[in-house]
């Protein structure tokens, strides 16, 4: 009998817990604002801004927008960090290579997390286009070898070390 109503204390403490965290609101990025904000950014940079940042209960989450004009090379990376790049292809068709080695990282600025190198060693390419979606862990290598033409596609980024800032 104890242990049935200590089963239930625990229970009702679990139920009034739930109660007290309403559920976070949903965040909504219309297609519009999207297409809006990328047709904004610089067409002489790789452009790689936050369109979206907010705090799910506990870690950020992020939708970023991405211009990658094909006349501009960028070099290969790798984020040390936990933080997961989720990229959408919009338009435009690249190589992309991930995994592997970067040779002779260096970072890409004093303290960052973010190593850099002209090529990866050993990694898998793939051609993606419109509508591809590609999951790249934190720590993973990755790198646009070749470009067809201009890039446009969102990263979604899942951080559970709150790196990224909310917005």
């Amino acid at each position: 009998m104890l242990r049935i109503m200590m089963v239930a204390l625990a229970l009702l403490l679990t139920i009034s817990t739930v109660a007290q965290n309403p559920p976070l609101p949903a965040t909504f990025v219309p297609n519009a604002d999207i297409q809006a904000f990328i047709d904004a950014l610089p067409r002489n940079a790789v452009s790689d801004k936050p369109i979206r940042s907010v705090d799910v209960g506990g870690y950020h989450v992020a939708v970023y927008g991405v211009y990658r004009p094909k006349s501009i090379q960028q070099e290969a990376n790798r984020h040390d960090t936990k933080v997961t790049e989720i990229y959408y292809i919009l338009d435009g068709s690249a190589t992309l290579v991930t995994g592997g080695a970067l040779p002779d990282a260096h970072p890409l600025s004093p303290g960052s997390t973010t190593f850099q190198s002209s090529r990866i060693e050993g990694g898998s390419s793939r051609r993606v286009s419109r509508g591809d979606v590609v999951i790249i862990p934190g720590r993973t290598p990755h790198w646009f070898s070749q470009q067809e033409g201009d890039l446009r596609y969102l990263i979604f980024r899942p951080d559970p070390e709150g790196r990224i800032a909310l917005k």
